[in-house]
């Protein structure tokens, strides 16, 4: 397995300031995915985004690991409704003209 695309979570741990407990805690809950090599866990570097978003969530806003998974669903959900919405008025400008 090459480790090009991933990125150890201790190195998480120390840049964000987290304990590597949280990252556990994110793994159960099904928030990411942790892929062990050798002893050393690991998260794809895809996911970076998404983890720096719990981050915020869990550190700026003092949410809990099951609240990030409320917040992320509800964000998830409001960002389909916006893209109906536009859907929608695009189809009524095609009706309208």
């Amino acid at each position: 397995m090459t480790l090009e695309n991933l990125i150890s979570i201790p190195e998480l741990c120390s840049h964000y300031q987290m304990e590597m407990s949280f990252f556990t805690n994110l793994k159960e809950v099904g928030l990411v995915e942790i892929k062990t090599v050798e002893t050393i866990s690991y998260i794809d570097s895809a996911c970076i985004y998404e983890i720096e978003k719990m981050i915020h969530i869990h550190q700026d806003l003092d949410v809990n690991i099951e609240g990030i998974d409320v917040v992320l669903n509800l964000l998830e959900k409001i960002e389909a409704l916006n893209n109906e919405v536009t859907s929608l008025k695009n189809r009524l400008r095609l009706y309208e003209s």
